[in-house]
């Protein structure tokens, strides 16, 4: 690869930090409003983050590099690296005394938005310190890629193949402008997030919880000002249903939500994706609910929202939790671990596999099985009512085999630290999958990654990077040929 070409990535990604700069300042602002004298961490941690960032931006100027795969590539992963490296910063300034493998691992968890935390005492914690990982999760929210459009037309770098790289849509834009889809995308983003923070505190939120929690609510990322998460919150159960509504919402396709809103078409609805996610989101939740009232003496609608809940929450990856769902039996815990794997739709703010893979991957396996019925049959691979080229099915199996390749080498890894079995298999494939908590002694529902040793936070922290970028926009820059002229 060229050197200008790199040496533009990160100029680009070092203005992006200036921004992140900025970004500090609304924390510092929060604990200045509350006094509380951590504001001087944020406002510091803003200097410091904004000045590196300018000298390096000032340092990199050149010609703008000539749009490729490859630099597409490269500036995704640098952008995301420089988000979680800004995010780090306030982290090991605050007074919360958190080592580096604790800092960057509740940065890299907040900007994937995967919702795994190190930090125990959050409902004592500085608002400041609080409303920062409740930030860095929604700009993580759409992958920081729709911020990041926003300053690649300034550049003089299109953001087409940005774009595709990481959200890995497969349906056609809805805009044949990127800068209107942008638009489109951004406001579209901020009003339902807004509309979520309205409608929590209607339900009884306090004001300061329903702006952290709908900022985490739409980016389907799972932290809370609570450490009990929203078992803080499980009697309300009109809160626990806003909270259904808008994750379900975060797990739909924003391209889709975009032809909506903007443009009316109700036929978009009938995405293969969006009916598949549906259909398995609901059937997680109806089988919990019918086991509750199985098991249980609860009443039919409680039962109802708190499976509903959890597993909206495991299905799009958001990850809080009303209660230890471990402890409602062995069916609830196998339940819970298929559940880790699907994810919500493509270009959405969740992670997992995503549903429009399943699609074609059941595709495939059906047409596999007619060909060996019918060897000189031609059956094209479907995707809805269009045809899927060969080199989407190459991506589709290349990722899932990707996929299990990783979560087994690092659930390897985190056994080599002595963590049990069940511990390594849950936590690296919540890392993989962005989802937040595992299974276990202590990484369940209701515990946190505070007690595991610290190379495995640096395996799982690197495990979520690659979940966010969907495996290979990282995989792809650790081979030769990727470097090669």
């Amino acid at each position: 690869m060229q050197s200008f070409a790199v040496r533009a990535a990160i100029h680009i990604a070092a203005i992006f930090g200036i921004y992140l700069s900025l970004a500090m300042l609304i924390p510092a602002f929060a604990d200045l409003y509350y006094g509380n004298n951590d504001w001087r961490v944020f406002a510091l941690s803003a200097f410091f983050t904004g000045g590196l960032s300018l000298a390096v931006a000032l340092a990199t100027q050149g010609r703008p590099p000539v749009v490729s795969s490859r630099f597409a590539f490269l500036l995704v992963n640098l952008l995301w690296f420089t988000t979680a490296a800004a995010g780090t910063i306030p982290f090991l300034a605050s007074s919360i005394d958190m080592k580096l493998s604790d800092a960057v691992f509740e940065s890299v968890s907040a900007v994937t938005t995967t919702g795994s935390t190190v930090l125990v005492g959050l409902d004592g914690m500085a608002p400041g310190m609080l409303l920062w990982r409740s930030i860095l999760q929604w700009m993580g929210g759409l992958g920081v890629i729709a911020l990041g459009l926003f300053i690649l037309p300034f550049l003089n770098v299109g953001g087409v193949s940005y774009f595709k790289i990481e959200s890995t849509d497969i349906e056609d834009r809805p805009f044949e402008r990127l800068s209107t889809f942008t638009i489109s995308l951004m406001a579209i983003y901020c009003l339902l997030t807004l509309a979520c923070g309205i409608a929590y505190a209607a339900a009884g939120m306090t004001g300061f919880d329903a702006l952290n929690h709908a900022l985490t609510t739409i980016s389907t990322a799972g932290f809370s000002t609570h450490d009990d998460s929203f078992g803080h919150f499980r009697d309300n159960l009109a809160i626990l249903w806003v909270s259904i509504i808008f994750m379900f919402i975060g797990g739909l396709p924003f391209s889709i939500l975009i032809l909506l809103t903007v443009r009316g078409r109700l036929d978009a609805l009938r995405d293969p994706q969006i009916r598949a996610f549906a259909g398995y989101t609901a059937s997680f939740a109806v089988l919990m609910t019918i086991y509750l009232r199985l098991t249980s003496d609860v009443p039919f609608l409680e039962a109802l929202t708190h499976a509903t809940f959890n597993f909206v929450s495991l299905v799009t990856t958001t990850g809080f939790s009303t209660h230890d769902y471990a402890a409602w039996g062995p069916f609830a815990v196998a339940l819970a671990f298929i559940a880790t794997f699907p994810g919500g739709c493509s270009g959405s703010t969740t992670g997992g596999i995503k549903a429009y893979r399943f699609i074609i991957l059941f595709e495939l396996m059906a047409n596999g099985l007619r060909k060996l019925v019918y060897p000189n049959s031609v059956q094209p691979v479907r995707y809805g009512d269009r045809p899927v080229d060969e080199d989407m099915q190459r991506a589709v199996v290349l990722f899932i085999a990707s996929f299990f390749v990783l979560w087994g080498l690092s659930i390897l890894l985190l056994a080599s630290t002595g963590l049990d079995l069940v511990t390594a298999m849950t936590g690296s494939l919540t890392a993989l999958t962005n989802v937040g908590p595992g299974l276990g002694d202590f990484i369940g529902p209701k515990g946190s990654f505070a007690d595991v040793p610290d190379f495995a936070k640096w395996v799982l922290s690197l495990a979520m990077l690659f979940g966010r970028l969907e495996i290979l926009a990282v995989l792809v820059i650790f081979t030769p040929v990727f470097w090669r002229r």
